[in-house]
């Protein structure tokens, strides 16, 4: 099961610019909930970033399938978010700020966060 070795999460590359579609694996998920959570985010603010001032719902999604990213959760079966399931409703409502930030979501910043806050208690800390 994926929960042995932690979740990824596959970044699909929509444009066919990347070899077999895949940009990225992300790993380091806390477990299924943060890597569905993250995908979510992550496919959210690729819609975003396609939609364009004026465009009606299926310009958005064309654009999205044309040039944007797709996110899925490797080995996670039926328990695993999938964008096809939410697009229509992406395309039609603009997402705010909150729903497309993936980065805050991402376990590579959690692991730097960490390491950054080990740091800073080995100098001191600086509330000196």
């Amino acid at each position: 099961m994926a929960a042995d070795a932690g979740w990824r999460v596959r970044i699909l590359d929509l444009s066919g610019g990347a070899e077999e579609g895949i940009v990225e694996e992300v790993s380091g998920f806390l477990d299924l909930a943060h890597a569905n959570a993250f995908a979510r985010a992550y496919v959210r603010d690729s819609m975003e970033r396609c939609r364009v001032a004026g465009a009606g719902p299926r310009e958005v999604l064309q654009a999205w399938m044309s040039f944007g990213e797709d996110a899925e959760i490797v080995d996670a079966g039926d328990e695993g978010w999938r964008s096809a399931n939410e697009l229509d409703d992406f395309s039609a409502h603009a997402a705010t700020p909150m729903e497309r930030d993936w980065r805050a979501l991402d376990p590579r910043r959690l692991v730097e966060d960490d390491a950054g806050e080990e740091g800073r208690d080995e100098e001191g800390g600086g509330d000196e």
